[in-house]
């Protein structure tokens, strides 16, 4: 295959992500810190699968590289069948607005945009002629039908993470990767935008990789990895 090559191979045997011996390493005033090492999986188009493990394991930074945010030191990723690890930032880029939704722990909304606006960039990035409107029909799939024109800082932290899995599904990504995506929320808004994740995903057939320390959240995903010190130590049903 062509590092270039930007489509969805239409092969459902294929795995929709894949990491191949992937290892991450950054420069400290210690020397060189290994934060992932020799890491391989891969998740089949539909699965849900959480990312466990203590705190400073690696959880984030594998996720970061399974959705081409950051590039492995050594090692290849694979996403919908292109070699991440082979294309350029531009490529990246394209790739993710095509195909890829995030939820964050800290929303990753712009303040200087109402909810509307907000879930409308994926959409207008991937040229929906339709943004505005597929975007408020979002906020309202979310409970926010009364908040379209609030901006962030009028919302609470909930309704910021409704806006964000809004903004995730909206373009009709086949993949959402969430990173805690409870982690700033108390323990009863953590449920309720959980429960909604996950009716969402149930919906719309994605394939949705969950970074979490909850062990309940992890223990409805069909699927968790488990990492220790940057390596894969455990696989679960």
């Amino acid at each position: 295959m062509e590092n270039n090559r930007l489509d969805i191979v239409n092969n459902a045997r294929l795995p929709i992500v894949r990491a191949e011996n992937v290892v991450k390493q950054v420069d400290s005033p210690e020397g060189t810190l290994t934060i992932l090492n020799g890491v391989s999986l891969s998740i089949n188009a539909g699965e849900t699968v959480a990312v466990v493990g203590v705190s400073g394991s690696g959880k984030s930074t594998l996720l970061g590289m399974l959705a081409g945010l950051d590039l492995p030191t050594a090692g290849r990723v694979y996403l919908n069948g292109v070699e991440l690890t082979g294309t350029d930032e531009d490529q990246r880029a394209r790739l993710r607005a095509q195909h890829v939704g995030f939820v964050f722990q800290n929303f990753q909304l712009l303040p200087g945009l109402n909810a509307v606006e907000n879930v409308m960039l994926p959409l207008e990035l991937a040229g929906h002629k339709d943004a505005e409107q597929d975007a408020i029909a979002g906020l309202v799939r979310v409970g926010l039908d009364k908040r379209t024109r609030h901006y962030p800082a009028q919302l609470s932290g909930g309704e910021q993470q409704r806006v964000a899995i809004a903004r995730a599904f909206a373009a009709g990504s086949g993949i959402l990767f969430a990173d805690e995506p409870t982690g700033n929320l108390d323990e009863l808004t953590g449920k309720r935008v959980i429960d909604l994740l996950f009716e969402l995903n149930r919906e719309r057939g994605t394939t949705l990789v969950m970074v979490t320390h909850d062990a309940e959240i992890g223990a409805r995903c069909g699927r968790r990895l488990e990492l220790s010190a940057g390596r894969l130590v455990a696989t679960a049903q």
